[in-house]
Parts: C-alpha cells; sequence; structure tokens
C-alpha cells in the first residue's frame, strides 16, 4: 500500500531498505528478543532487526510458526526460535537464560506478544479479562524481570508494543484498551527504576497496521471493502501501517541513535490519532 515510486520494483525496494537499515542503525553486535514473533508485527520486527545485522530471538507460544520465521530471516544475523508462553513465569526466565547462553548477551527485548478479547465489564468473563491482562501485561513485566540483570553493566533497550488504543478507547474493548495503557505506565516506571543500569525503556503505539489479524477482523465484517475505504479517509499518510513501519520504529528506539530517549512512546498510526480518531 506504499505510495513510493519503487512500489513497483519490491526486490529493489527491499534491498535498499535492508542497506539503510544497516547504515543507519548498525546492529551487528547486538542481540535482540521479540515476542510474538511468530506472525504480523512481531515478525516485522524480527526481520527488520536481522537485516539491521543483530542476531535475533523470536518467542512464541507458536513454536512451529517461531521457527519457521527463523528459517526464512536474512541478513548477517542469527536467528533463533522459542517456544513458550509470556505469561508462564517458568519460560521466560528459561528463555532469557537461553538467549544469553546461545549467543553469550541480550542487549535488546521488544514486548510485543498480545492478545485482544473484546467485551465490556459487564459481559467479559473475570477468566478472558485475567489471561488478556497475564499475557498483555504481566508478560511484559516478566520479561523485564529476567532481561534486566542479564543487561546490567552493559545497558540496554526494552522497546513495549502498546496501542493507540492505550489513550484513545473503542466500545467493547475494556480488557484491552486497560492493558495498554498499563503498558505505557509500565514503560515510564522501568525507565525510572533502571536508567541508573543503562538500560532504556520505551513504547510504540502503533494503530492500523496490516496483519493477519487485521484480514481476520475485515474478513468477519458485512462490507470489508467500504469498511476499508472509510479507514483510509482517516488517515491522513494515506495507508494502513505494515509490520515493517513498527519494525523501523522499533529498531531506532533501540539504537545508539535514540540515547538520550527513554521512558516515553512514539505513536506509529499514520497520523489517524491527530484528527481525534
Amino acid at each position: 500500500m506504499s505510495g513510493s515510486g519503487s512500489a513497483s520494483q519490491p526486490g529493489n525496494s527491499r534491498t535498499l531498505s535492508r542497506v539503510v537499515t544497516m547504515e543507519m542503525f548498525p546492529f551487528n553486535q547486538k542481540v535482540a528478543l521479540i515476542t510474538g514473533a511468530a506472525q504480523g508485527i512481531g515478525r516485522g520486527i524480527a526481520e527488520t532487526f536481522a537485516e539491521a545485522g543483530a542476531s535475533v530471538a523470536l518467542f512464541d507460544v507458536n513454536g512451529e510458526g517461531a521457527r519457521e520465521v527463523a528459517g526464512h530471516i536474512s541478513g548477517p544475523g542469527k536467528a533463533l526460535a522459542i517456544r513458550g508462553d509470556v505469561a508462564r513465569e517458568d519460560d521466560v526466565r528459561a528463555a532469557c537464560e537461553q538467549v544469553f547462553r546461545h549467543f553469550g548477551s541480550l542487549d535488546i527485548v521488544v514486548n510485543n506478544a498480545g492478545i485482544e478479547t473484546g467485551g465490556n465489564a459487564v459481559n467479559m468473563a473475570s477468566s478472558d479479562w485475567d489471561r488478556l491482562m497475564a499475557v498483555n501485561l504481566r508478560g511484559a513485566f516478566l520479561f523485564a524481570k529476567y532481561s534486566i540483570p542479564l543487561m546490567r553493566g552493559k545497558g540496554g533497550a526494552i522497546v513495549n508494543i502498546s496501542s493507540v488504543h492505550a489513550f484513545v478507547s473503542y466500545p467493547d474493548d475494556a480488557a484491552y484498551d486497560a492493558s495498554k495503557a498499563g503498558l505505557i505506565g509500565l514503560t515510564r516506571a522501568l525507565a525510572l527504576d533502571h536508567g541508573k543500569d543503562g538500560v532504556r525503556v520505551n513504547a510504540i503505539c502503533p494503530g492500523y497496521i496490516e496483519t493477519p489479524l487485521h484480514h481476520k477482523w475485515l474478513d468477519a465484517l458485512p462490507n470489508p471493502e467500504e469498511t476499508m475505504k472509510e479507514v483510509l479517509k482517516f488517515h491522513p499518510a494515506g495507508r494502513i501501517g505494515t509490520p515493517r513501519d513498527v519494525g523501523q520504529a522499533a529498531l531506532f528506539l533501540a539504537s545508539d541513535a535514540a540515547s538520550f530517549i527513554t521512558g516515553t512512546y512514539l505513536v506509529v498510526d499514520g497520523g489517524m490519532t491527530a484528527g481525534g480518531h
């Protein structure tokens, strides 16, 4: 959905993107762990970091999907797939230790794993609320808990993938909105507590992003084409985002170019919320 003139030459565009990425943000000595990396935004982030030269660990409850992505990642970095549940403390602790043993370092964590379950406070099952909070918020807490000690002394970066739902709410999305707002609060707290350890913590708030989940949502609607036309009307950028858009933002926040940026968030929504949507 790119409006650039190079869209007709995807191979050349991808090659140029990789060259620019590696020159602007060299990560050849870095190790990044990305959660929820088997598809969608997480996959885009993992691919972007690998193209910048980083070694990447792909953590996902879908172990087969993570291995498939790891097998397709290009670039000078190495890829490691790990099956696990971000809400299970033993899985998170073991993953951080495995990455450190395998690569000899853990420099970056991108907390991307998340789920969305609709409902309001009255009709949503409390078990659904608990599970969503466990994945979306507890998972980020656990990865911070076990990765920060491995970053102390040499520094590191954590990037939490929140959402525009953190500050723009929608009907029947109480738990998801609360979890994403909570992730912003956690980001600030982690940055404040662990700046002295050389660890920077920031968040990204994506809007509409072209992922399998987005297409699943569209397909469930009576008129997907008309819905997308309406969606595009409130995007000044003229398109919705891609996983690579989020990946490039994460790459920047994890890079030395952002060394004086911590405790804040970056909105990646094509200008959608600027118009009040």
